[in-house]
């Protein structure tokens, strides 16, 4: 069972899909990635791409920002959501998204998005295809922070032909989580 570590839904358990179709993000490595986070997400608008239980957009309400949209196209993936939202209270301040991610992302109508994470299937290219539709986007700027999970052998050497840059990596024993910043236009 997953949980909320930190803030106002603390210790609330959520629940996660049914089947191998997600693998929610484990409490470990979730306190590990909010703790390098840890200032920049009061106040933040943040989108979950590829939520499944939402655990990470739910982990920031929770932490004080200020809204969060969560988007999943599998209709499990998305009731799991809604219904962890409504367990931790956090209805007024979340947004859910029931599709594919690119058709999504085109329907955030923010001025500037904070934090986005993006936790996709391992290994299918998803990350660069998001990362080029992402750079479209009017609310991603150069103060965006992406935060990519993927698996050890990921390779991310395209990024600074996409027009972002590698700001931190962090390993695990199975994966790893890479934040990237889109490089300025100038």
């Amino acid at each position: 069972m997953l949980r909320v570590i930190s803030g106002s839904a603390r210790n609330l358990l959520l629940k996660t899909p049914d089947g191998l179709e997600t693998r929610p993000t484990t409490d470990r490595i979730k306190e590990t990635l909010f703790n390098m986070l840890q200032t920049q997400v009061p106040g933040a608008v943040v989108v979950d791409f590829f939520a499944g239980s939402g655990s990470l957009g739910i982990e920031s309400l929770s932490r004080g920002a200020s809204h969060a949209y969560f988007v999943d196209n599998s209709r499990e993936a998305n009731n799991c959501i809604v219904e962890n939202i409504k367990h931790t209270h956090f209805e007024d301040k979340a947004t859910v998204f029931s599709q594919d991610t690119r058709t999504a992302a085109s329907m955030i109508h923010e001025n500037f998005v904070d934090i986005i994470f993006m936790d996709p299937p391992y290994n299918k290219g998803l990350e660069k295809e998001m990362l080029e539709v992402l750079k479209k986007m009017p609310y991603v700027t150069e103060d965006t922070l992406i935060v990519i999970e993927a698996s050890l052998d990921t390779s991310f050497d395209y990024l600074e032909d996409l027009g972002y840059e590698l700001y931190k990596e962090k390993r695990y024993k199975t994966n790893k989580h890479i934040f990237v910043y889109p490089l300025s236009e100038e």
